[in-house]
């Protein structure tokens, strides 16, 4: 076993995670549904990151299926020679003619022909800008005209819409993270761009893949583009009853379905591929001023599903499926919302000292060398948060070296401090060989992200940044936010405490609601293993907000109250907090499920 640590790091490393046969098989056969041989009888097809060969050995199998007789042309690159010499036992073995390469494909790829190939099959190196370097990410974002954070899949797609030949089709498995985050606007922007995307698989918590990241499969064209992309997606859904057919039928299925793969259930929902924010569940689409905005009247779905299917190709937007009940909802939502989270309040990331085990402990009292009390602030986790409030499960405390009377960051006079001064001095030579904080012109002894030191002792909302539910809780008790978790502060929520406290209410009614959830899933939809979901700022900013001065919102407003002030949300207290969150939206209480049906044997 101990074998295998230094193998399994290096994968990390080096975004080595080969494909598993079965899910490289199903690539192989969703590529070929697109591609096919020129009139000649050939097909030339790519791997530039071939690893032991499994994606081309895939397409060898399938393509002597479906096209009998056609020449085919393999060609696989990649820098691991032992991966290599795998791959041409392989082939020896099985009489398979392929074109191996051992180079750097990144480095060799101008060197090809514009057009070299009919068909391109990836499963790129999953490498993160930390593990490649800084200077390394900067280099890459100019020559291929890439954004914001990458990793090593960007410039990989970058590479290979040039190398296609006209019609041409690219399958592409990535981890499903670039279909929701900023960073992964770049892949986005290629795949509209430069291709036309005709089917997406997110294949979510499926555990398909080996990675610690969730996989999703693109099929896209070199081609003008198309009608529309079809999208399926697969997350695990609990308390279902499962139909007899396989999670890989059920991919296939014109319409949704529940399935048991590997002893756990899913729900496998299908539509279409929406690329732009559109008008349904777009930040501050439809606002109202009344409550004549939350009428029955049902909006023109079809006029709104042209714009997310037409012309509203927004590489910025995270992409979301559309089908006919989804879009139905959020346009409903959309008519009815006032604002959107991002435009009433300003969500901080809580602090980030990046030296945790000197700045924070549950057990100040036994240190040998303990600061001041009064520098030891009470700190919020993740672990201290539940829907309404703010329970901390231990007295975690954070050694918090800033002027809590100033609005800006100001950092002790260590000098005043003769105790908390020699405690950081013993461990001056961690904090100082922090670089980055000592370069960007502050001393050695401050925490990387303080937030705003004054707003700490200003009531907030707070919630943790990684959840299966939503967590968001309201907090007086002055103390500090973790890292691992958002807060919001109610001064920036308006100007008069009253004001902000009901808006606050109404913030969390909709985030803790059924609504809110499933609104996140629809139009956020980054969500991890085990039903967790990432509730950062991007997303959470796009959470719809009714008219608070609605007498529909004023309901939620006051039953929020209640569950804040002490009363205990049984079953029946969520319900109702959920009917009222769909009574202040116009829609009705049941939150659309996906169009989802067992599957018949």
């Amino acid at each position: 076993m101990a074998s295998e640590a230094p193998a399994a790091r290096d994968c990390k490393r080096h975004g080595r995670h080969y494909t598993p046969p079965v899910l490289a098989r199903f690539l192989a056969q969703r590529l070929l549904r697109h591609a096919e041989p020129s009139d000649a009888g050939v097909l030339r097809v790519l791997d530039p990151a071939c690893g032991d060969g499994e994606l081309l050995f895939a397409v060898h199998e399938e393509v002597a299926a479906r096209f009998p007789g056609a020449r085919l042309v393999l060609t696989g690159y990649d820098l691991d020679a032992r991966a290599l010499a795998v791959a041409r036992e392989r082939a020896r073995s099985a009489g398979i003619d392929v074109h191996w390469h051992e180079a750097d494909f990144l480095a060799i790829e101008a060197r090809l022909a514009e057009g070299s190939f009919d068909a391109v099959i990836t499963n790129p190196p999953y490498v993160r800008t930390q593990q490649l370097g800084g200077s390394t990410a900067q280099l890459l974002s100019k020559r291929f005209g890439l954004r914001g954070r990458i990793d090593l899949t960007h410039p990989f797609v970058a590479t290979l819409p040039r190398l296609l030949a006209a019609g041409g089709v690219l399958g592409l498995l990535c981890a499903n993270r670039f279909l929701t985050t900023k960073a992964g606007a770049n892949i986005r922007r290629l795949l509209l761009t430069d291709l036309a995307p005709v089917e997406l698989y997110d294949l979510g918590d499926t555990k398909l893949f080996t990675a610690a990241v969730l996989p999703a499969i693109t099929i896209a064209r070199r081609a003008n583009h198309g009608d529309g992309c079809r999208y399926v997606s697969a997350y695990e859904a609990i308390g279902e009853t499962p139909g007899a057919k396989t999670l890989f039928e059920a991919l296939l299925d014109p319409g949704g379905s529940i399935v048991e793969y590997n002893g756990r259930t899913f729900a496998v929902e299908v539509g279409t591929l929406a690329t732009g924010s559109g008008p349904p569940g777009a930040p501050g689409a439809g606002r109202g001023g009344d409550e004549s905005s939350t009428s029955d009247a049902t909006p023109d779905v079809t006029a709104e599903r042209r714009t997310l299917r037409g012309a509203a190709r927004e590489p910025e937007a995270a992409w979301r499926m559309s089908h006919d009940a989804i879009d139905s909802w959020l346009a409903r939502i959309a008519a009815a919302t006032w604002r959107s989270f991002g435009e009433v309040a300003r969500i901080r990331v809580g602090i980030k000292t990046t030296a945790d085990h000197v700045f924070i402990s549950d057990r100040w009292a036994q240190a040998d060398l303990c600061p001041e009390p009064e520098l030891l602030l009470e700190l919020i986790t993740h672990h201290d948060l539940a829907p309404w409030r703010a329970t901390r499960a231990r007295d975690v405390r954070v050694l918090y070296p800033y002027d809590l009377a100033c609005a800006r960051r100001t950092p002790i006079d260590l000098g005043e401090y003769p105790a908390a001064a020699a405690y950081l001095r013993s461990h001056r030579r961690t904090l100082a060989g922090r670089r980055y904080v000592v370069e960007s012109g502050r001393a050695w002894y401050e925490i990387w992200v303080p937030q705003r030191p004054h707003l700490w002792q200003q009531p907030k909302l707070v919630f943790p940044d990684i959840s299966d539910r939503p967590r968001f809780a309201l907090d007086s008790s002055g103390a500090v936010v973790n890292g691992d978790c958002y807060w919001i502060s109610l001064p920036d929520l308006a100007a008069a405490p009253t004001e902000a406290t009901r808006l606050a209410y109404l913030l969390m009614g909709v985030a803790n609601s059924a609504l809110g959830l499933r609104f996140y899933d629809v139009v956020c939809g980054n969500r991890l293993y085990s039903g967790r979901r990432r509730w950062i700022t991007q997303y959470v900013s796009r959470l719809p907000v009714p008219d608070p001065a609605a007498v529909r919102s004023a309901g939620v407003i006051d039953l929020v109250r209640e569950f804040v002030e002490g009363r205990a949300p049984d079953a029946a207290a969520r319900a109702e907090l959920d009917e009222r969150v769909a009574a202040a939206f116009g829609v009705g209480l049941r939150v659309p499920p996906p169009s989802l049906r067992p599957c018949a044997g």
